[in-house]
């Protein structure tokens, strides 16, 4: 099986150097695996790397606009099928995939692995012991999530992979993934331990935690640590360690201990 890389042009604070599409192929057969945007010339790009090969589908992570609105025009010219969980914007799969659904591509498969958390729509794929993992784990950067519980729960899963390497949305390829897993692991429930320490020495708002536990980030991504806190806050009150008042993902929201105590 051979790998190609084609690098989106469509850098940026959230996606790094861009994003990075795949052509993932075998005994002449290819899938493109998150073609990205629609960019003209990514699309001669990615066109350019199957031009000795039979392409017979296109794959889709999660339905985000860096990863998924090439899917279905990609797809179309080349006369294939568009993989995926489910339709989002500007995407709609021809084939849902569900949990340990494969896609064949020459004598190899690539097997959709469920991972929610960043999205409800998250797949990761593997093969053999490579994992596709696109922004369910990114190399050199932490992940904006919708849901802090699934997330940390899709990390143990695909710790229990045992994958040697992760081919990541963003970012170079890392061939260490059983510690790339374990530190988002500890990442992530470091920032728990900072929120309820926060807590505990009297922040009582969103906006009041993010200058806290992200005190150095810079101000085109504050809206982005309102969120991150926010959506960790949710998974501290189903937990029962909080109490989050209304209004969302707002600097203002109120917060304050649960019953009185805080963990050690």
């Amino acid at each position: 099986m051979n790998v190609e890389v084609v690098l989106a042009p469509n850098p940026g604070p959230y996606t790094g150097p861009g994003t990075n599409s795949y052509v993932v192929s075998d005994s002449g057969e290819a899938l493109v695996v998150d073609p990205g945007p629609t960019i003209p010339s990514h699309e001669a790009a990615i066109l350019r790397s199957l031009a000795s090969l039979i392409p017979v589908g296109v794959v889709a992570t999660h339905t985000h606009p860096d990863h998924a609105p090439l899917c279905n025009p990609l797809a179309a010219r080349l006369d294939v099928p568009v993989y995926g969980w489910g339709p989002g914007p500007a995407f709609d799969p021809d084939l849902r995939l569900g949990d340990g659904a494969a896609v064949a591509v020459g004598s190899a498969e690539l097997r959709a692995v469920h991972t929610p958390g960043h999205t409800a729509d998250h797949l990761c794929y593997l093969v053999g012991e490579r994992l596709f993992t696109g922004d369910h784990i990114m190399s050199g950067s932490t992940v904006v999530i919708e849901d802090a519980t699934a997330y940390l729960d899709s990390l143990y899963l695909v710790r229990e992979l045992g994958v040697g390497r992760l081919e990541p949305g963003h970012g170079p390829a890392r061939d260490d993934a059983a510690d790339v897993i374990d530190d988002y692991i500890e990442h992530r429930l470091l920032r728990e331990r900072q929120l309820l320490e926060a807590v505990e020495a009297g922040a009582r708002s969103v906006g009041g935690l993010v200058d806290v536990v992200y005190a150095e980030v810079p101000a085109e991504l504050r809206p982005a640590a309102l969120h991150q806190v926010y959506v960790q806050l949710v998974k501290l009150t189903d937990d029962g360690w909080i109490e989050l008042g209304a209004g969302g993902a707002h600097p203002f929201t109120t917060v304050e201990p649960a019953k009185g105590a805080l963990p050690e």
